[in-house]
């Protein structure tokens, strides 16, 4: 079994073609600036050069048409024919109350995700766009929507319940729905095998460091809470989105300095966290060469490990205890120093580092003492793989 995963942005499409046999990937790739001049498709796969197309692509209809063509191009495919492709998993950020789990696709589902797109109107639309797309070059072949959202729809309702009018939840979903469910679920798993335990037994906290950032609490294999909320703005200071604040602030803004609620909705999610601290960039790697000289830059690193530590701090309380941290992402997954300096502290958890087992970049490893009570690991997140995943399990079932 063959399965496509698309994952479309407004402009952009990235995809990967995994044979399910042995989960390997076969082909991976990136379409760039659709719908704008210089559209680009660059594609890899393992012990080939890049292959890379320039070609004028209107929408991501055409897109999709070019990803297809150049899977089973003689010279630079990988499968003979479209045939091949058992199934389609596309990543959707915004399931909102509706799905617990990934579903194959039909008009129902359609209608749910044009919904939900209310909620998250700068992704679900690119997201539709993409299934459509699918659906109409490749109509006999099954679709699965696997939701970002989906694996915290499991906390209990005390995590995700605001303290507002509880009518605003019933006749508008306002609620805590969480994000980066699929990386936080692979990641999850990863860490039971590592440890050689039932991931029932296991109260996990994981930290998906990247320019986006949550934290999880993960208890029995079931998120019981995360840091992102109604939206992706809340929880963690992240790369340009400014996380938890007093939300009087949003008020304040606009009558000080006469802003639109568009207006302050980019400030907050756009120029605002360690970009909107340090003055510097939204790039860690920036903001680390800049911090020896910059004390604005290490304010922002300053500010970024401080939100993790309270995040792992309060969630230690709400697992009643923890066994294991992970780090994830792309600043998880390749900071040494991050890890370093979001553990400095924890020691009063059992959390202990070993500087050398530390010294790793992108790969999984235990990077905690012989005699840490809390094992700490790096684990190198796969989305994709998730996704292809739970396809082939929707459509299985």
């Amino acid at each position: 079994m063959k399965v496509l995963v698309i994952n479309c942005g407004s402009s952009s499409l990235k995809y990967q073609l995994i044979n399910m046999e042995d989960e390997n990937c076969l082909a991976q790739g990136l379409v760039e600036r659709i719908g704008s001049e210089g559209s680009v498709l660059t594609q890899k796969v393992e012990g080939r050069e890049k292959y890379i197309v320039k070609q004028n692509m209107q929408d991501h209809e055409d897109a999709i048409k070019l990803v297809l063509e150049t899977l089973i191009d003689e010279t630079n495919g990988v499968i003979k024919g479209v045939d091949e492709i058992s199934a389609v998993g596309h990543r959707v950020v915004h399931g909102g109350e509706y799905y617990s789990k990934s579903v194959l696709i039909d008009e129902k589902v359609m209608r749910a995700l044009e919904e939900c797109s209310k909620l998250a109107p700068l992704h679900n639309p690119p997201n539709i766009i993409g299934i459509n797309a699918c659906k109409a070059l490749m109509p006999n072949t099954p679709m699965v929507a696997v939701f970002d959202t989906a694996f915290h729809q499991n906390m209990p309702e005390h995590a995700y319940i605001y303290p507002l009018p509880y009518e605003l939840y019933e006749e508008h979903k306002i609620r805590k729905y969480g994000f980066h469910g699929t990386s936080h679920k692979y990641v999850s798993k990863v860490a039971a095998e590592m440890m050689n335990k039932d991931i029932k037994d296991l109260k996990i906290i994981s930290c998906h460091l990247g320019n986006g950032a949550s934290i999880a609490a993960i208890k029995g294999g079931r998120s019981i809470d995360t840091s992102m909320g109604f939206t992706p703005l809340a929880g963690l200071a992240m790369g340009t989105r400014a996380g938890d604040i007093d939300p009087a602030i949003i008020t304040f803004l606009m009558q000080q300095l006469s802003l639109s609620s568009e207006e302050v909705t980019d400030l907050m999610n756009k120029k605002s966290g360690v970009l909107g601290i340090s003055g510097v960039s939204s790039d860690f790697r920036d903001i680390w060469d800049a911090a020896e000289q910059n004390k604005r830059a290490q304010l922002a690193l300053d500010v970024f490990h401080y939100k993790i530590k309270t995040f792992i701090c309060s969630y230690a309380g709400a697992l009643s205890g923890v066994d294991c941290i992970i780090f994830t992402a792309g600043i998880g997954e390749n900071s040494v120093k991050a890890r370093e300096a979001c553990c400095a502290g924890l020691e009063f958890l059992g959390v202990k580092i070993d500087k050398e087992k530390n010294n790793v970049v992108g790969k999984a490893a235990e990077i905690s003492t012989s005699d840490s009570t809390v094992k700490v690991f790096v684990i190198p997140t796969n989305e994709e793989l998730m996704i292809a995943r739970d396809t082939k399990e929707a459509v299985n079932s």
